[in-house]
């Protein structure tokens, strides 16, 4: 068993993770732009010759830091490469880097081949050549913060060349794009329902084909002739040859049973003759019919009464001008609208304007990269008619300045958050005092983003039925800026709950979602309580918990939904241990935990107060996270006040401190003074608010205080552990 990893276009991750499970591969979790996991051999040979959504599969050989050439090519020259290359053999290097000193990707890839190259020739004198077209193993240098990783790339080159175009567009569609099109606008269970495949703008006819190559079970990869292990020293071309065969075996018998059921059509007469030429390479022609026509005029063809409407409309970014962009989306709009009743749609929108430009409602909204480009596929269930919309009340003043403020947070967020890799985040705080709510986006892992609205309370001098207004304009205007439905926005009141605890249950639906942190996975609940399951403001510090917990004992109190003992444990805890007196959420924290993995003795919740539980404990902790509630006065515990008790929390934290462990300790009461002259005696102190507080939060920098808290020695002369000296 290995472990591999298989690299896609952003937004196609999730699709790629179970794919990759329905091949038989094991300890699937996706990360940014690809996906981990493991298997053997044939699994990965399954991967490169069925994966529609993959772009590459990665074997990875070492890790090793890197922070200068030499180190870099020590760690190569650490691989035995006569195991994966014969000395007259050809290789190639693909290398990346980021966040490192070394900067260059091509310094850096020639340091590789030197390392590889001088290998061989120390041994004998011979030495591999280099190939960049198809070389015999082509070798992969990932660099990250100064940290090398050396794969192997089975594919070789990209998987989405399939071996089929002959003939492209002036701005194709990628094969794998389009197959995570196909896969999100339900395709195969269109088809197995006996409908068909109509794209109005085909182009070089990428849908199609992929479309018909995944109805006729035809592997996207049978088509290649050349693979990244054909010359590799560990190829094993028996079990290669098996799986040809079956792939061909299914192929065969799918294309005979395929339907002609594949309907394409271009303004253009080229794109045409274009697309017709890459269904005959592709073997897939005979099912297909093309004709030229504007999309303005797309119909059901004769006889067809359901199926899926797919396109890629241009976007203005490559072709076209983009002031004509929205006249064509909205003919494709109508269209849907007037002929295609029954069916479902799916169009690639070049961005949400040119999408909301259809005036179609969107039932499912995926972000997708084509290229470098951030586009958004909309997807649309057509059973019921969709009338023409009509055409909204106007805003008011007020909420003019709301959508122009909050167009201007996203567009001054939406970069650096794709780029982090961040789904769950804070696009408003009360920027203008008369909209006085937070709104929260939750980007599940679906590619749903959910608002959650939290209003807070009006001032008293406000009435009501103004409140109620206002709410109304947050939710309508965060609904249209952010292209969410009504039904995926949670609107809530934000005020104490009883008795001052920051947690109460408003609502009891039990509906959660699935969303994703730093490659971890939480579930949330937007409706039944006052709070969701994931502060979003702590991103920083459990990313912070996670870089602490390596080797250390974890200790939680006041865990909530234990999303901080999840990053311990994944940032390597030997175990952690999560207190909280509520049931409820400690139930939720076990299934955050069973959902990245984590369970058994190791991982232990404990229903209790947090100080009890310090008094009677009798373990050591390497690490310890305190986030307390600003004050509680629960029936089962004795009245907590933040401010008041944090000195006597955090001494009975202390007790139960490894001699060199660290206590992380936050709060969300933005009047707390921490007692530094109190604590200083016992603690060294690290101030490390500033740090906490993630950038979509910069507008409240105050949202919550963090600090690092050590053990101070009885005496900077004396190490109060030596025991010898004690003794002395």
């Amino acid at each position: 068993m290995s472990h591999y990893f298989a690299t896609c276009p952003k937004g196609l991750e999730y699709l790629l993770r179970d794919e990759l499970v329905a091949m038989g591969a094991v300890d699937v979790r996706e990360a940014l732009a690809g996906a981990h996991f493991s298997g053997t051999l044939e699994t990965a040979y399954r991967a490169c010759l069925w994966s529609r959504l993959a772009s590459r599969i990665l074997l990875p050989l070492a890790d090793f830091d890197a922070a200068d050439d030499d180190a870099l090519y020590r760690g190569v020259q650490s691989i035995d490469w006569s195991t994966h290359l014969a000395a007259h053999g050809t290789l190639s290097v693909d290398a990346g880097t980021a966040l490192s000193k070394l900067t260059h990707s091509q310094f850096i890839a020639q340091r590789v081949k030197d390392a590889v190259v001088d290998q061989f020739r120390q041994r004998d004198g011979n030495r591999p050549c280099v190939d960049t077209d198809e070389p015999d193993i082509r070798i992969n240098l990932r660099l990250r913060r100064d940290r090398a990783t050396v794969s192997l790339d089975l594919a070789g080159t990209p998987l989405h060349r399939r071996g089929w175009r002959e003939v492209q567009g002036e701005a194709p569609l990628k094969e794998n794009l389009a197959a995570a099109m196909l896969l999100r606008a339900r395709w195969p269970e269109v088809y197995a329902a006996g409908g068909a495949l109509l794209d109005p703008m085909c182009g070089s006819g990428t849908l199609l084909i992929e479309g018909a190559l995944m109805a006729a079970d035809v592997a996207p990869g049978l088509r290649r002739e050349y693979f990244g292990f054909l010359g590799w020293h560990q190829h094993d071309i028996t079990l290669w040859r098996s799986l040809l065969t079956e792939a061909n075996e299914r192929a065969e018998k799918g294309l005979r049973e395929l339907r002609s059921v594949f309907f394409g059509s271009d303004a253009d007469p080229r794109m045409v003759q274009t697309s017709k030429r890459n269904a005959q390479e592709a073997g897939v022609a005979g099912f297909f019919t093309l004709d030229r026509q504007e999309v303005s005029h797309a119909a059901p063809p004769p006889g067809v009464d359901y199926g899926l409407v797919i396109t890629n409309p241009p976007y203005g970014e490559r072709l076209g001008e983009r002031a004509e962009m929205p006249l064509l989306y909205r003919a494709v709009g109508d269209a849907l609208r007037a002929r295609f009743t029954g069916w479902r749609a799916a169009v690639l929108a070049g961005d949400v304007e040119l999408g909301r430009a259809m005036q179609l409602h969107a039932d499912k909204r995926y972000t997708l990269y084509n290229g470098a480009l951030e586009t958004v596929l909309l997807t649309f269930d057509l059973s019921k008619r969709d009338e023409a919309p009509r055409e909204p009340k106007p805003l008011s003043a007020g909420a003019q300045m709301l959508k122009n403020r909050l167009e201007k947070n996203v567009k001054h967020l939406r970069k650096r958050l794709t780029r982090e890799g961040v789904h769950c985040w804070r696009a408003y705080d009360q920027d203008l005092p008369e909209y006085a709510a937070a709104i929260d986006i939750y980007g599940d892992t679906h590619g749903n983003d959910h608002l959650h609205i939290q209003e807070y309370r009006a001032p008293a001098d406000v009435p009501p039925d103004v409140a109620r207004l206002r709410m109304r304009e947050i939710a309508r205007v965060a609904g249209e800026v952010l292209n969410v439905p009504r039904e995926r926005i949670a609107l809530k009141t934000r005020e104490r709950g009883k008795g001052g605890s920051k947690y109460g249950q408003l609502d009891q639906r039990n509906e959660f979602i699935e969303v994703e942190e730093d490659s971890l996975k939480f579930l949330v609940n937007l409706t039944d309580y006052l709070d969701t399951g994931l502060f979003l403001d702590h991103r920083l510090v459990r990313g912070k918990v996670r870089e602490l917990a390596d080797g250390k004992c974890f200790l939680n109190l006041f865990a909530y939904t234990a999303t901080a003992s999840v990053h311990a444990a994944a940032g390597g805890a030997l175990e952690t241990t999560s207190v909280d007196l509520s049931a409820t959420y400690l139930e939720w924290a076990s299934r955050n935990l069973a959902l990245n993995g984590f369970s058994g003795a190791s991982h232990r919740l404990m229903q209790f107060d947090a100080l009890e539980f310090l008094q009677r404990d009798r373990g050591h902790y390497g690490l310890i996270f305190v986030d307390p509630p600003t004050f509680s006065n629960s029936k089962r515990a004795d009245d907590f006040d933040v401010q008041r008790d944090h000195v006597k929390l955090l001494d009975a934290c202390n007790e139960r401190l490894t001699r060199d462990g660290v206590i992380v300790f936050s709060n969300n009461f933005r009047r707390f003074k921490l007692d530094k002259a109190e604590l200083g005696q016992r603690f060294v102190i690290e101030e490390w608010t500033v740090p906490s507080i993630p950038f979509d939060f910069a507008r409240r920098a105050d949202i919550h205080g963090c600090w690092l808290l050590r053990r101070r020695p009885a005496d900077p002369g004396i190490n109060p552990w030596d025991s010898a000296r004690i003794k002395k």
